[in-house]
């Protein structure tokens, strides 16, 4: 976090006549750059710092995101017995993001980030290599060349933003008009043009007020661009409302951006015959594997995987506004611009065979990489196997349990003879229909996979 949560922004807002709606906010680069913030976190990430804010106790200010906040209490649910090591949990449950070092230039920093931390060999004959290891998985390291235990170093230096006319992601000369749903464009565009882009008429325009975003404001419409078309009508006006996301049929041109050669998976669902819904599905450690690595894919990584539709209607104009600011000269750098468009994640999150079309960070040549011995199957290995899980609709992964199994379905009082059993093959399409699911609604897997359109294969029935 900032060490300062006492920093606050002042917005100029102008409302609707009525004061029932927000037309408009205006603010400098220093609220912008921390907006733009929220596409560089981890789904993990996202989840920890709310329920860390907002606590569990609260059921309305619970913090509860389609499918997200499930399967993330389920991991941190799921004993440890289950991961290859105590590590594999942790870099779940802590994911970190590639933009840290730019994080930790943020004025407000909600991102809990922390420098990358270096770990060094002291035996001489590997001191003279001058390389050294950065720390991904926060775990003791083993020195690759001899063997022994390195020793951890201060953390890593963060360059600092430049310091004419650079901010951490916008340039910090400029001032920006922000949209209820979040889009952003320069004040530059002038008055007549702001308003057509934002659909205002002169009846609509009511008054101007001065509002001030500190930390807690800024958690709330982190949380508030999840659930709602018109957070900062939510925040400013207290209009708080919840909308309804209908995820859509992902469409061709996403998938045929992706490789041919992307891994299959299969899952068996238990699933009612008159609606298709799914109960719960069983799966091998590869599907939960991947079910746990979308964790650690930031937010604009998303956006990116999914064509800017997510569904969530704040976060993909948030998305979108970076391409029209970079045309606008108004990030630092094309570089940075670029970043948030297509992220990539921390080296050792993606396994070598992934589902999804996912890019880790490169290393520099002065440092390496690598996996922790500790992680005995290598990255993006972290549940053990081979075993089956139980996945409910909700994504809530549990250990299999026959007995357990059995109890659920007469909990239900469904009758055995609206149940069926469906094995499903999962390639690259399904996964993105998960995740775009998984973010609105609380039957990830039922919305996900759309079992009716699916190419289906029928086990075969004992006579």
């Amino acid at each position: 976090m900032s060490a300062d949560k006492d920093v606050k922004f002042s917005l100029k807002v102008m409302t609707n006549k009525l004061r029932t709606k927000v037309l408009f906010a205006e603010a400098d680069s220093g609220f912008v750059d921390v907006l733009v913030s929220f596409l560089t976190l981890p789904l993990g990430r996202i989840v920890k710092v709310l329920k860390k804010h907002y606590g569990d106790d609260d059921e309305e200010a619970a913090v509860d995101i389609g499918s997200l906040t499930s399967l993330y209490n389920g991991l941190a649910n799921l004993e440890s017995v289950h991961f290859w090591t105590d590590a594999c949990k942790e870099v779940l449950l802590n994911p970190r993001s590639s933009f840290e070092a730019e994080c930790l230039n943020l004025k407000i920093d909600i991102s809990e980030s922390q420098p990358t931390e270096h770990f060094t060999c002291k035996t001489p004959n590997c001191a003279r290599t001058k390389i050294s290891c950065l720390s991904v998985y926060y775990d003791n390291f083993m020195c690759v060349i001899c063997g022994k235990t390195m020793t951890r170093e201060a953390g890593e230096k963060v360059a600092k933003a430049a310091a004419d006319g650079g901010g951490v992601f916008t340039v910090n000369t400029d001032s920006f008009i922000i949209s209820d749903d979040l889009r952003i464009f320069p004040t530059t565009k002038g008055f007549f043009q702001t308003f057509n882009i934002l659909g205002i008429n002169d009846a609509d325009v009511g008054d101007t007020m001065i509002v001030n975003f500190g930390f807690n404001e800024i958690m709330d419409l982190l949380k508030e661009s999840f659930t709602s078309r018109t957070p900062l009508s939510d925040i400013i006006l207290n209009k708080r409302q919840v909308d309804d996301f209908e995820p859509e049929i992902l469409s061709h041109e996403i998938v045929k951006e992706s490789t041919s050669n992307s891994k299959k998976m299969f899952l068996k669902v238990i699933s009612l015959k008159s609606s298709n819904k799914i109960l719960f599905a069983q799966a091998q450690e590869d599907f939960v594997d991947f079910l746990f690595s979308l964790m650690a894919i930031p937010l604009g990584g998303v956006e990116c995987l999914l064509g800017g539709n997510t569904c969530l209607k704040s976060i993909d104009n948030l998305y979108t506004s970076i391409a029209d600011l970079n045309n606008g000269k108004c990030m630092v750098t094309a570089d940075i611009s670029n970043r948030l468009m297509k992220p990539k994640l921390c080296h050792g999150y993606i396994s070598g065979n992934p589902i999804l079309p996912l890019s880790e960070e490169s290393v520099s040549q002065t440092h390496f990489i690598r996996c922790s011995a500790k992680f005995v199957k290598g990255q993006g290995k972290y549940v053990r196997g081979p075993r089956m899980y139980n996945i409910t609709d909700d994504l809530t992964v549990t250990p299999f349990d026959m007995a357990s199994t059995i109890s659920t379905l007469k909990g239900l009082k469904i009758p055995m003879s609206d149940v069926k059993e469906l094995e499903l093959e999962i390639g690259v399409e399904e996964g993105l229909s998960i995740l775009r699911a998984y973010l609105t609604s609380a039957s990830a897997l039922t919305n996900g996979l759309k079992i009716d359109r699916m190419l289906m294969k029928q086990p075969k029935q004992e006579p």
